[in-house]
């Protein structure tokens, strides 16, 4: 078992650490987690830069830090996470099926 308390400095991280292996995606991203913040990511240069700032994206993810938690994990698979509504996207469904096959392995 491990501990659902993640931060976003924590989270941060392990999307800078799994965008260091992928090609460059071409779009920004948004985690939306509600009250707990959020990280826009410019994965349209390399590498990409991550900030806790609100802005504009492609492509946003909301969910809770909980259930990101599991889907880097690889304890969630985002695909079901989205079909059971724990994870709404707004925006590219394209871009938002990229940074899946990255971020889920």
């Amino acid at each position: 078992m491990y501990n659902y308390f993640m931060t976003l400095e924590i989270i941060k991280k392990s999307i800078e650490e799994k965008l260091k292996l992928a090609p460059v995606l071409g779009a920004i991203y948004k985690f939306d987690f509600g009250d707990q913040g959020c990280l826009l990511v410019d994965a349209s240069q390399s590498p990409a830069v991550i900030s806790e700032e609100d802005g504009t994206a492609d492509t946003t993810f909301k969910c809770s830090i909980a259930v990101f938690n599991d889907i880097l994990s690889g304890v969630q698979d985002p695909t079901m996470a989205f079909m059971m509504g724990k994870l709404k996207i707004e925006g590219s469904m394209g871009y938002a099926m990229k940074l899946n096959s990255i971020l889920g392995d």
